[in-house]
């Protein structure tokens, strides 16, 4: 690669095949953070986070907590402890000085609340791989739309129960 000096004069070369040079005309490649800014305020953007813990830790008020907004309405929700894990999903829209945040929550209600949790994780690690699978057919496909929505789980927070236990 060749670099110009400070006054443009002298090159030196970096590596053969590429050339580094100051172009004294305007390209448009500069305003380009600012272009992908503008379509990230107008688009909104798209975030999925999943909790995991047994029943009673606090995840419903975390999230609560966490985005300043009554998302799980803990005192609405009458769920009875199934033995069997079931991954929930709630869609949010949640909007902060025009910024537009399209959150959904994963909850896994059960998650470790039976006596053998041996394999309580697998439903967990399925919907997750099933999420980036089906994220990457889309991706992958030949005719393709030009936003893709991306439903992978970017953040899992897992509770852990305490014991009471030094």
């Amino acid at each position: 690669m060749h670099q110009l000096d400070s006054n443009g004069s002298s090159e030196h070369s970096l590596n053969s095949s590429s050339r580094l040079k100051d172009t004294h005309s305007y390209v448009g490649f500069a305003n380009f953070p600012n272009q992908v800014f503008r379509r990230a305020i107008k688009n909104g953007f798209e975030f999925t986070l999943m909790v995991v813990g047994c029943s009673g830790l606090g995840k419903s008020t975390f999230i609560n907590s966490l985005f300043c907004a009554e998302i799980n309405n803990v005192e609405m929700e009458n769920r009875t402890v199934t033995p069997t894990l079931q991954i929930e999903e709630k869609m949010v829209r949640l909007v902060e000085n025009g910024v537009t945040l399209n959150l959904t929550l994963v909850d896994c209600p059960g998650f470790g609340d039976a006596l053998d949790n041996s394999q309580c994780w697998e439903p967990i690690v399925n919907f997750i791989e099933k999420k980036y699978l089906d994220y990457f057919s889309e991706e992958t496909k030949i005719e393709r739309s030009a936003i893709i929505p991306d439903k992978r789980v970017h953040l899992c927070l897992y509770f852990i129960s305490p014991t009471g236990h030094g």
